[in-house]
């Protein structure tokens, strides 16, 4: 026979046990004989990288000895959905030009740059969220068909509508007739403005370009230069000379010379290759392109050579050119010349 305490102790750890079971399948936690009761609570807190996989894309090694570059164009802009090769920073170092590349497709979320910004490698470059759903492309919507309504059988046709008739015009006036007597009044002829359009245009200079400046400046300043001559056929243009130089007088009142041919050769090549009409600016690192061309030419002086400029040659005619050459060298040879006629040459033609 069991007694009272024997038969508590045994009906309490069957009561134990049973709670425990069931608190193993409601998550409800017991500890002890008293029964505390906690509620099993659990927090879905996903990683940023499973709610919103953003990549951050670092610079790239652009080779040996290369440790940093500059930003110098941005196809795309934040926001923008890029696929998978897609060039999203082109940096430019003082040797080489890098493309960097989306490695997946995704919305660009941030540049970590602007254009001319210096990057480091292995730095942040831009961030990308290879999650983000492609942006569906419109398509474009079909022109709508024009019913043409064709008129029945046997349907009257409107009437046209009557149409006023037009006032006779009044007969032009007749033109005076010129007295007689009186010879026609000749064209006036406008002497030629050479002082057209002198504009500039400014280009920044990549680190490449400033770098091969500053090897080709250190090579002149260390290195023997060299002089090349190439040799020209001025056969043609000596028959011309001979052929049209009376006709070109008699029409101008001056001689044709060979200097004017080489002042138009040279503006043409000018033209053709602007760089070559372009200066540097050291301070704000650009290339400064002249829209115009001023040519330097040699003039006998008493006092020995000078160089004037001819200014706005890509406006000038043989004639132009051989007046203006005449005009510096009578101020050469009575010392009138200025100092600005020999200032702010582009090109100068030496005869040495």
């Amino acid at each position: 026979m069991i007694s009272s305490t024997a038969r508590r102790l045994v009906l309490s750890s069957a009561f134990r046990r049973s709670l425990v079971s069931v608190g193993n399948r409601t998550g409800t936690v017991y500890s002890g004989s008293r029964l505390q009761a906690t509620a099993l609570r659990t927090f879905v807190t996903p990683s940023w990288s499973t709610a919103m996989p953003v990549k951050t894309i670092d610079v790239p090694t652009m080779g040996d000895s290369i440790t940093e570059g500059t930003i110098v164009d941005l196809p795309v802009a934040p926001g923008d959905y890029v696929q998978t090769d897609d060039v999203v920073v082109v940096l430019e170092t003082d040797k080489v030009s890098v493309d960097v590349r989306a490695p997946e497709a995704g919305a660009l979320v941030e540049i970590l740059g602007e254009i001319d910004d210096v990057v480091e490698v292995g730095s942040g470059l831009f961030r990308i969220d290879t999650d983000a759903d492609a942006p569906e492309q419109d398509s474009a919507p079909m022109p709508e068909k024009e019913e043409t309504l064709t008129p029945m059988s046997g349907a009257p046709e409107p009437a046209p509508a009557p149409v006023a008739a037009a006032a006779p015009a009044p007969p032009p006036a007749p033109a005076p007739a010129p007295p007689k007597g009186t010879p026609p009044p000749a064209p006036k002829v406008e002497a030629p403005a050479f002082m057209g359009q002198r504009s500039e245009r400014r280009t920044k200079m990549s680190r490449m370009r400033q770098r091969v400046a500053a090897r080709l400046k250190e090579a002149q300043n260390t290195a023997a230069m060299l002089t090349t001559f190439q040799e020209c056929d001025m056969g043609n243009l000596m028959e011309m000379r001979k052929k049209y130089q009376d006709v070109f007088v008699a029409k101008h009142g001056i001689k044709l010379g060979f200097m004017s041919a080489f002042v138009l050769a040279a503006t043409a090549a000018l033209q053709e290759i602007p760089a070559v009409n372009a200066y540097i600016d050291d301070e704000a690192q650009e290339i400064v392109y002249r829209d115009y061309c001023d040519i330097s030419v040699a003039v006998a002086s008493p006092t020995g050579l000078v160089v004037p400029v001819l200014r706005n040659t890509e406006l000038m005619s043989f004639a132009d050119v051989e007046h203006n050459i005449a005009a510096y060298a009578e101020k050469a040879k009575n010392g009138t010349l200025a100092l600005d006629d020999m200032a702010g040459g582009t090109f100068t033609i030496s005869n040495g």
